[in-house]
């Protein structure tokens, strides 16, 4: 099995919405286009940033079919199949991989959460589910309760299709330690925008990314100055628009990023409930970053 999905950004897409909370399919294409045309390595689709929690298994069959059938191979598409339910987590996964995913992200279980044996043996039943598919762990401990272990990774890497680890923790030191004793076995993707080159500089092959919806261009090419050991100007852009990506988590994700795209000219309607639109002292603030970065439509 190919060890690598892909390297630099992979865009965790958001879901765009109509006025009748229906998904925009046309919409959803518009974004897809916008991505791939600012060269970005590959659509995450059905991720946190996406809302697959508020979906309909309808919906999420259907959104999966569209990001595969409208990249039509242009990127790889990943899908979020993580579930806090083992049984159901098996089947969104083999779902998604009949529908024709390149990848799976399988966040940790949440809520309930479990102990480190009972994480192994979920992912195992998972990944023998879709054995000829690579698999990304997804490592947040701030949304799930819960984390990996270091430890733990030594019986997960036992597990073939396990290709790659989302590592979110927003933990430098403990992403360093997983690269130090794993980085052979796992490729490490950053889950945080805000050290996406500090990340990638300790070995880190790129990074899921939320800023990435808005500012495509720019994480790739960050992320392309780090694979080419550009720190120097990869670090420039990490400062220079590190106010807008701390903008797109001063609300829970993916309410700023929502804000953000309907002023950058994509209208993906209102994150649904129980999340809600930006309040308005923030989307001032937002907005007014923004414009300084010319990125109001």
């Amino acid at each position: 099995m190919d060890t690598t999905i892909f390297e630099g950004v992979g865009t965790a897409i958001v879901t765009p919405f109509d006025k009748k909370d229906n998904i925009n399919f046309g919409r959803f294409e518009e974004l897809i286009d916008f991505q791939i045309s600012n060269n970005v390595d590959a659509i995450i689709v059905c991720g946190t940033t996406g809302e697959p929690s508020t979906f309909t298994p309808e919906e999420y069959r259907s959104l999966i079919i569209k990001a595969v059938d409208f990249a039509d191979g242009r990127v790889p598409v990943i899908a979020g199949a993580g579930s806090n339910n083992t049984k159901e987590a098996i089947n969104k996964a083999k779902l998604a991989a009949s529908l024709g995913a390149d990848g799976i992200l399988l966040v940790t279980p949440y809520y309930n959460k479990t102990s480190q044996d009972g994480l192994v043996n979920h992912y195992k039943m998972i990944c023998e589910s879709v054995s000829d598919v690579p698999v990304i762990l997804y490592n947040v401990p701030s949304r799930t309760g819960m984390t990996i272990n270091l430890d733990t990774y030594e019986q997960l890497a036992k597990i073939e299709n396990i290709v790659a680890i989302k590592e979110a923790s927003g933990d430098l030191s403990y992403m360093a330690k997983i690269i130090a004793r794993y980085g052979d076995r796992f490729d490490i993707y950053s889950g945080n925008d805000d050290i996406i080159v500090p990340a990638m500089s300790i070995g880190a092959k790129g990074a899921i990314s939320v800023a990435s919806n808005v500012i495509p261009d720019v994480i790739f090419d960050m992320c392309e100055f780090c694979l080419d050991n550009n720190f120097r100007e990869a670090r420039r852009l990490q400062i220079s628009f590190l106010d807008l990506i701390n903008a797109l988590f001063m609300e829970v994700n993916p309410i700023p990023v929502k804000a953000a795209m309907k002023l950058r000219g994509f209208d993906c309607g209102s994150p649904r409930a129980p999340l809600c639109d930006l309040s308005f002292e923030k989307l001032a603030k937002l907005q007014k970053i923004m414009w300084n970065h010319g990125l109001m439509s």
